[in-house]
């Protein structure tokens, strides 16, 4: 049976509990989605910064664990039958973490689908649009003469706030009254969008009333904010 230290990322970022979870990440959108999580549900776990000012992503020892170079990625000493896993993509790790601890994630079978549905329109929708603003806003693109780009970001980050506030109306979370997997792994986005990417008047987002309200009750659970800020950037 392989032990955590035979894996190759373990020699640039050594496990000093190797019974852990090791989680190897960086506070951003993706990135929290995992921290948030794992405070949320208690399991104890130890951190790795990947700093991407070193291009760490980019190194052999983290793409032996994610051939993406993208972060979050975990490596669980206790995975299925008692194997280490390792694991990337961070949708797939808060399913993952949710069926492991039976946290976050309805038991009732229809329930559990429209969860990951919702999984699955961050993944799809809201993480790639909502990171298109930010850098054609923010970063390099904003350079660009052409605003175009910009302006079609803009629309349709607009168009899925707006599902989510037409779905939130009359509920507290995505799935009614029960937080799940499908508000963590929003939160940072939306935080982001009207933060870090400076974007709140591009979208319009305090003509919503239901999504500002779900953010709010979001950031202000300790887990939440906890997980904000783990790892600790540089």
């Amino acid at each position: 049976m392989r032990k955590v230290s035979d894996f190759l990322i373990t020699q640039r970022w050594p496990a000093k509990h190797a019974d852990r979870l090791q989680l190897y990440s960086l506070p951003t959108p993706n990135g929290v989605k995992v921290s948030i999580m794992l405070e949320e549900i208690g399991l104890p776990y130890e951190v790795h910064l990947v700093d991407f000012n070193k291009d760490d992503q980019h190194t052999p020892e983290f793409l032996s664990l994610n051939p993406n170079g993208k972060i979050p990625a975990i490596l669980d000493p206790d995975g299925p039958d008692g194997e280490p896993l390792p694991l990337f993509e961070s949708g797939a790790i808060l399913q993952y973490l949710a069926e492991k601890t039976g946290k976050l994630l309805p038991s009732d079978a229809a329930r559990r689908y429209k969860t990951i549905q919702w999984l699955h329109f961050q993944m799809g929708g809201i993480g790639p649009m909502f990171g298109q603003v930010g850098f054609f806003n923010k970063f390099a693109g904003r350079e660009y003469e052409d605003k175009r780009p910009l302006q079609r970001y803009v629309n349709e980050s607009r168009r899925l706030l707006g599902v989510m506030e037409t779905h939130l109306a009359g509920r507290q979370w995505i799935m009614d009254d029960e937080y799940t997997i499908a508000d963590i792994s929003m939160l940072g986005w939306v935080r982001n969008l009207i933060g870090f990417y400076e974007a709140r008047d591009l979208v319009e987002f305090d003509s919503l009333r239901e999504v500002p309200a779900w953010l709010e009750r979001g950031l202000a659970r300790p887990a939440v904010q906890r997980g904000l800020n783990i790892p600790q950037r540089p």
